[in-house]
């Protein structure tokens, strides 16, 4: 294990990630999907307040991290309002689903119940997002979802004792970042192939 004073880095991770991500929004090099960032957001600040009820200590700094970050993204979004990616009926519903699991938290008396209802409202709210870096590649950037792997790995490595409170939500970070850097990384290659090859036709058809 790791001095738990390295979480405060994990945090660090976390912030310049969403931030980098929220300037390539305003740029327009991104589409972020308000639903999945929303909830993102909203599920991570329960998480966090149910840590601090829960003593989790230091640790839980990261979890603020990681819930500040992406109502800039939102803010970037309404900056930028070409980079906003279109909501659809099936967007509403995964929020819907998110949210009535977030509002479950709010009669729940256990720190434990609440950090597991928050992500599973995070994982049912990032649907939409994973869903758009599967089809639509050249959408998204892994930066964000790297740094927040980071920021799980770094919170769990500070950890000084394990209980299912501490842990659950930097574990989800960890397989959340991973799988949808490994879908943006993957399927955007495929997508770069895609283009060139349609660029390399029309070019030899013109000629």
């Amino acid at each position: 294990m790791i001095d738990p004073s390295f979480v405060l880095l994990g945090a660090a991770f976390s912030l310049v990630g969403t931030l980098v991500y929220a300037a390539f929004t305003v740029r327009g090099a991104v589409r972020p999907n308000r639903v999945s960032w929303f909830l993102w957001g909203s599920a991570a600040m329960i998480a966090f307040l149910a840590q601090l009820d829960d003593g989790v200590g230091l640790p839980a700094v990261s979890m603020l991290a990681f819930a500040v970050g992406p109502f800039a993204i939102i803010a970037a979004s309404f900056w930028n309002r070409q980079s906003c990616w279109r909501v659809s009926a099936f967007d509403l519903s995964c929020g819907t689903v998110s949210i009535v699991a977030l509002i479950l938290w709010l009669t729940l008396d256990s720190p434990v119940l609440a950090v597991l209802t928050a992500v599973a409202a995070d994982a049912i709210g990032g649907i939409p997002t994973m869903v758009k870096a599967w089809k639509y590649p050249e959408t998204e950037r892994s930066v964000s979802y790297l740094c927040g792997t980071l920021n799980g790995l770094i919170t769990l490595l500070s950890l000084q004792s394990w209980s299912l409170s501490q842990v659950a939500f930097p574990l989800y970070l960890v397989a959340l970042g991973t799988s949808l850097a490994t879908i943006i990384w993957v399927r955007g290659r495929r997508w770069k192939r895609g283009v060139s090859k349609k660029s390399v036709e029309e070019t030899t058809t013109t000629a």
